[in-house]
């Protein structure tokens, strides 16, 4: 869909640069440069409107729009410049090393003309189609199916090619987590997620077939209709268009098959039953055939009903069905052209339960390398042996040339890293993803309901610790646990350095492990001559936190994948970056942390030093959470702007007031318009979700997404757990924290006087959370967990302060002033 912009950025460059324009002044010039530079983007890349989609393979790009007839664009960049013969009516143009473009007349022999920014020349992209593709969906297919005994054609064909779990979650159905075979199709049809109204799973409609092979599919209009109106707006038929419309020829064989192979019309080229029923396949580029062995098997079950989901077929009827799949895989693979590219996908799920399924790339990508033994992996998840089901739209369209349109969301399939030697090893590998995945769904909830029960009563009991004399031990053992409390949820992340979902109890797995790595912080805490100070063990703590998530987000954010308080790859929401809860995790350890360092500093005189590392590391954090190649948080970058001021100022000595905050506020959602449209300024299918709203705003569909965004935090409200667990930690710290104690004076108060730091990083922290409540889809959640990490390290550092500064005694009242009225006056 084409921009709805009076004036697209890059015309806006072009103009700048335009033969006979003169700029005004030398910061029009450079304004100009700036742009331009982010408009190429890196290497040269593609731009969002299709004015120079270069192939990768071999550097051309064909742009069209002259009169004289086309502009081939072709070479690497080290080529020699090239002409094209005159008869072709082609100018050839050649990149060099400096980004340069020269073009050359024959006919007029004239002097080569250099263009300093070839990558801006107008035109639009040619579409063609110039492979081949088979696209095999068998719904409900799961790792755990192949063995190569009873599924020896697809276990050849993963050991021929590269591989990976696929998440395949399309529209979904009310109180439903599974995906069904007609919403898993009609997703590759559109590129985006997509579903149908009915509430349980049925087998795709057979289509009515027409005059020479074509059909159509029954019920189009309606599933059309449906699909734009929800907050996804997915345009059914994208895929089967896209190639129609680059002069493509489209097959399908199957029920299944039509819906991905369908026009924006719901009709389809050449429809048959089975792919031998096709005759000659070489005749089309794009062939879906669907194998629906399993999917049939389970939805057409004796026991299934109309009203209720079917229960999961025993084993013996999934080997069936599966082995049934396999032999029909076969088939279809013994009649393909030799050199067509193969996707095999498992596209919706064949139980009650969602799963990961299988993906299967052999034959030539679309970055022109061939699919060898490895792992696949897409820049919509980059995580390794990991892609989405809305993948296969772009990956099919990009392997056969037409430019993906606007509205498929999804990346090309690429090769990714080593995968196990052995086929044996890669299924073992990759079904251990789908059974992590899925007892991260059975236990999440469960985790919760303990980890709030836990919280709730380490608050009561830390409460009577600091209301009533215990003796001595007491405070020495509720600091210790307030710590181990505070690392309990970066260790929620240090969980996923140990497979405990492969354990025989993987819920008691699960806490001890988050335990045992909560104990270790804990002891690193109070292990060094930092314990004596109020924010020793705190900083250290929080330190921990702080750097451990800013290194996972910056080389994958493998941590959160799986992890509880992390991503669900079956659900596949979001992938890689910070999540809300990594981010409310992530932002409080770096404000707790900069207070103990500027405490640390502020105490040897070194309060320019103290201000200095705070504001650098705490714009680095920042920079990193946002950037889209790490962080790509959204609504986090403007939370933790307004934290950090907030914290800055305070430290320094200066007021906090409603005029700051909103200019703060400003600058933070300037940064992140910034950052999302640098990330949109990317080609297409380099984009992440930050660039993907920018076009989501020129083509005037943000407020859908927007009102899902909104409708998803204030539902968070409805999670009693998270809110009774944060107003319990508001309840702590401002009732039993800031009052006076057993020791007669605010433990919270000492701990302000002995480190003034803490006060800045607690503020800091707060405003963050209530910030970040109100930005992001997981509204209660961020503050639920900022405050489990900030008010158990406080209650640690107040404890400390208090046994610094030995009992009190509050100081007695005042005696009643004195009269100040004459002798001998009547008092009123």
């Amino acid at each position: 869909m084409e921009a709805r912009f009076p004036l697209d950025m890059r015309e806006a460059v072009r103009g700048f640069l335009a033969p006979g324009l003169r700029p005004r002044s030398w910061f029009t010039l450079v304004c100009a440069i700036v742009l331009a530079a982010l408009c190429v983007g890196p290497a040269g890349a593609a731009s969002r409107d299709g004015l120079s989609m270069p192939d990768r393979r071999d550097g051309r790009v064909a742009l069209e729009g002259t009169h004289s007839g086309q502009v081939a664009l072709a070479g690497p960049q080290n080529d020699p410049a090239a002409l094209a013969g005159p008869r072709s009516g082609r100018v050839a143009l050649e990149g060099v090393r400096d980004g340069r473009v020269a073009v050359e007349g024959v006919r007029s022999g004239r002097a080569p003309v250099v263009w300093p920014f070839g990558d801006l020349l107008p035109g639009r992209a040619r579409d063609g189609v110039s492979a081949q593709v088979a696209l095999i969906g068998v719904p409900g297919l799961q790792w755990s199916d192949l063995s190569q005994a009873g599924t020896p054609n697809l276990w050849a064909l993963t050991g021929k090619g590269a591989s990976a779990s696929m998440s395949i979650r399309a529209y979904p159905r009310p109180n439903r987590a599974s995906t069904c075979p007609v919403a898993g199709w009609l997703t590759v049809s559109a590129g985006r997620r997509a579903g149908s109204a009915a509430s349980e799973c049925e087998l795709p409609p057979v289509p009515r077939v027409g005059a020479g092979g074509s059909a159509s599919v029954p019920g189009w209009a309606e599933l059309a209709s449906f699909n734009a109106a929800t907050s996804y707006q997915a345009t059914i038929g994208l895929l089967g268009q896209a190639v129609r419309d680059a002069g493509g020829a489209v097959a399908a064989a199957g029920p299944g098959a039509a819906l991905a192979a369908a026009d924006k019309s719901g009709n389809i080229q050449q429809y048959a039953d089975s792919v031998r029923a096709l005759g000659d396949l070489s005749r089309y580029d794009l062939l879906v055939a669907d194998v629906d062995d399993l999917a049939r098997a389970w939805i057409t079950q004796p026991s299934a009903t109309t009203t209720a989901p079917a229960p999961d077929l025993s084993a013996e009827a999934r080997a069936r069905a599966v082995a049934s799949a396999d032999r029909r895989v076969g088939e279809i693979l013994g009649l393909l052209p030799a050199g067509a590219t193969i996707l095999v996908a498992g596209l919706s799920d064949a139980s009650a339960a969602s799963h990961l399924h299988v993906a299967i790339a052999t034959g030539q990508s679309p970055a022109g390398e061939p699919y060898r033994h490895g792992h696949l992996t897409a820049a919509s998840t980059r995580q390794d042996a990991l892609v989405a089901i809305t993948d296969i739209t772009t990956t099919v369209l990009r392997r056969l040339g037409p430019t993906a349109p606007e509205g498929a969301v999804g990346r090309p399939w690429t090769l990714g890293g080593p995968a196990p030697a052995s086929v044996s090893g890669t299924v073992t590998e990759l079904a251990d993803a789908d059974l992590a995945s899925r007892v991260l769904v059975q236990v999440r909830a469960p985790f919760f309901a303990v980890f709030v029960a836990v919280q709730l009563l380490f608050y009561g009991l830390a409460a009577l610790a600091m209301r009533r004399r215990w003796g001595s031990r007491v405070p020495v053992a509720t600091q210790v646990l307030a710590v181990v409390s505070g690392a309990v949820a970066v260790s929620t992340f240090l969980a996923q350095l140990v497979p405990w979902w492969s354990l025989a109890h993987p819920m008691a797995a699960l806490i001890g492990t988050i335990v045992g790595f909560a104990g270790l912080l804990a002891a690193l805490a109070f292990a060094g001559p930092w314990r004596a100070h109020p924010l020793g063990p705190l900083t250290v703590v929080a330190g921990v936190t702080s750097l451990a998530l800013l290194i996972d987000v910056m080389t994958g954010s493998r941590l959160q994948v799986n992890a509880v308080t992390g991503y669900e790859p079956v659900t596949g929401g979001r992938f890689y970056g910070f999540s809300n809860i990594a981010f409310a995790v992530y932002a409080t350890g770096t404000l707790l942390a900069l207070a103990g360092v500027a405490q640390a500093l502020l105490e040897r005189g070194r309060r320019a030093l103290a201000l200095a590392v705070c504001l650098v590391y705490g714009l680095t954090a920042i920079f990193a959470d946002g950037w889209p190649g790490w962080g790509a948080d959204f609504g986090g970058v403007p939370a933790f702007v307004l934290g950090v001021a907030v914290f800055l100022l305070m430290l320094s000595g200066r007021r906090v007031t409603v005029v700051k905050l909103a200019l703060v506020a400003v600058a933070g959602a300037v940064l992140i318009s910034l950052i999302s449209v640098a990330d949109w300024l990317r080609p297409s299918d380099q984009r992440t979700h930050l660039g993907a709203f920018v076009q989501q705003v020129a083509d005037g569909e943000a407020l859908p997404v927007l009102g899902r965004k909104l409708g998803a935090m204030l539902g968070t409200l409805g999670n009693w757990q998270l809110t009774v667990l944060s107003l319990a930690a508001l309840a702590f710290l401002f009732l039993v924290l800031a009052r006076p104690s057993r020791w007669g004076a605010s433990a919270l108060g000492l701990a302000y006087a002995q480190a003034p730091a803490l006060r800045a990083g607690l503020f800091g922290v707060l405003t963050t959370a209530l910030a970040g409540f109100l930005v992001n889809d997981s509204g209660i959640a961020i503050p639920a967990m900022a405050l489990t990490v900030a008010v158990p390290l406080t209650l640690a550092a107040s404890i400390r302060a208090l046994q610094r500064s030995g009992p009190t005694t509050p100081e007695p009242p005042s005696a009643p002033a004195g009269s100040t009225a004459p002798p001998g006056s009547a008092t009123p």
